[in-house]
């Protein structure tokens, strides 16, 4: 696998599988995503800041991801175990529905946290639906603790923080 950073180039595949996610996850009863967010401005406007990233197996998109320290007004709600200013906030994690189920996600939430790693950062947050349970225990068995709780627009979404 590997990850770069992603352009305003990647943005139309970027959204064309975003969307066959949000599909497969209404599907399931899954309903943090639709066509208010992610929107395609919101992946134009991380590769404009150049948060964006994409993880590629044998030249095809198999994932995205957001990396930066923006976090909502809600993540004041978390008792965050590290209070310095050495985070990064994983946003808009997606994998491809055409590489789910093969542990694509932790191989990537691993490179985030080598990416942290080496830039000094000290712990990743995070926000969790609720009512994804693949998601949930992913970040649990990646070691990531509940720190709290943000209520949006679709539900209830967990914090979730993991000290480096």
């Amino acid at each position: 696998m590997n990850i770069k950073k992603a352009n305003i180039n990647n943005i139309e595949e970027i959204f064309f599988f975003v969307q066959k996610a949000i599909k497969k996850m209404n599907n399931e009863g899954i309903l943090q995503w639709d066509e208010i967010y992610p929107s395609k401005d919101d992946f134009y406007n991380d590769a404009q800041k150049n948060q964006l990233y994409i993880a590629e197996i044998n030249g095809q998109t198999a994932a995205c991801f957001t990396l930066n320290q923006e976090c909502d007004e809600e993540y004041k709600n978390g008792n965050w175990k590290y209070k310095g200013s050495e985070f990064y906030v994983i946003h808009r994690l997606c994998v491809n529905p055409d590489f789910q189920n093969k542990g694509i996600g932790t191989k990537v939430c691993l490179e985030i946290e080598k990416i942290a790693a080496a830039k000094g950062i000290k712990s990743l947050k995070l926000d969790c639906f609720t009512k994804n349970p693949y998601s949930q225990k992913m970040y649990k068995n990646l070691g990531y603790s509940e720190v709290g709780f943000a209520d949006w627009r679709k539900g209830r979404f967990v914090l979730m923080e993991k000290i480096l």
